[in-house]
């Protein structure tokens, strides 16, 4: 579609005091605290579990030491996709407008589409992680109570019981989190890092968090989560489901972003028609490695 001097009459004629609907503040960048970025250089990235050694068994005496079996296990696979759009406009509308400014809002508001593009494909994934429609490596989605061992068994990267944000549930989180074994059943050493919540959770987490005594009681109780969050907690204003929440953990090949190509704009000028034609474009994907790198609940 083209714009043309139809398209922005007003702009042709003096008398115009301003134009508005482009230039709003935007938020900083927030798929960075969702995601860890990295650059890609292929058009689909991989990444695998790799089952370890279990635990030492005991050697009678004059017998041969038993050997285990290590191997690699489940395997994620993620397509690049190319993100774009364009606009074009006449030679007329161009040379006829009046308002420099107005030129100028075009390129802004291709940029600012990119830009929230991108944030909302990042938020997806997570509105997407109690979701079983969407699965990755091991056949389950990305937060589920039954993961599956390549050894055999499950665990679970999820309150047993859905929970509204709470300091209780944020309690059992925690040991939830405390208690991941690998997938040869030994304990791992993991911490939670950052909570993530959608914007309608702003003020509980600000209540829980940000007290120095237990917040919502009359006892003179120390408020025991308050530095469970080594890299406190962030506001995402992408998330649609308003009462899931997240903790991503220090486990590392999880939540990834791959960037094959970084955000670019650019234009050329039609020879036939003159029109000027103004495209953005970026390519990159969103994915999980191991699930234990996040923990949630989607509320109760």
């Amino acid at each position: 579609m083209t714009i043309n001097t139809g398209a922005i009459s007003l702009a042709l004629w003096p008398g115009m005091q301003a134009w508005w609907g482009i230039g709003y503040n935007e938020y900083p960048e927030e798929f960075k605290a969702l995601f860890d970025t990295r650059k890609s250089t292929k058009n689909r990235e991989e990444l695998a579990s790799y089952v370890g050694a279990g635990l030492l068994s005991v050697k009678p005496e004059g017998q041969p030491i038993d050997f285990d079996n290590m191997r690699q296990g489940f395997r994620t696979r993620v397509t690049n996709v190319t993100y774009a759009l364009g606009f074009a406009i006449t030679h007329e509308a161009i040379a006829d407008n009046l308002y420099r400014e107005l030129a100028e809002f075009n390129t802004k508001a291709l940029a600012r589409s990119s830009r929230i593009t991108k944030e909302t494909n990042a938020a997806l994934v997570y509105d997407r992680a109690f979701n079983s429609t969407y699965t990755f490596g091991d056949g389950k989605e990305i937060l589920a109570t039954d993961h599956p061992n390549v050894s055999g068994g499950t665990y679970s990267n999820e309150l047993a019981t859905a929970a509204d944000f709470s300091q209780a549930a944020v309690e059992q989180a925690t040991i939830d989190i405390d208690s991941f074994t690998d997938d040869r059943g030994l304990q791992m050493q993991v911490r939670a890092k950052k909570l993530i919540v959608p914007k309608e959770l702003r003020f509980d987490v600000k209540r829980i968090l940000e007290s120095p005594l237990q917040s919502n009681t009359a006892e003179n109780a120390v408020n025991v989560v308050r530095d469970v969050f080594s890299d406190g907690y962030t506001i995402n204003h992408y998330v649609t489901d308003t009462d899931a929440w997240f903790i991503r953990t220090d486990v590392p090949n999880g939540m990834i972003h791959f960037e094959r190509e970084g955000d670019m704009f650019d234009q050329d000028k039609d020879f036939t028609t003159r029109n000027l034609r103004y495209i953005g474009m970026g390519r990159y994907s969103f994915t999980v490695g191991d699930p234990k790198s996040l923990f949630g609940s989607p509320g109760a």
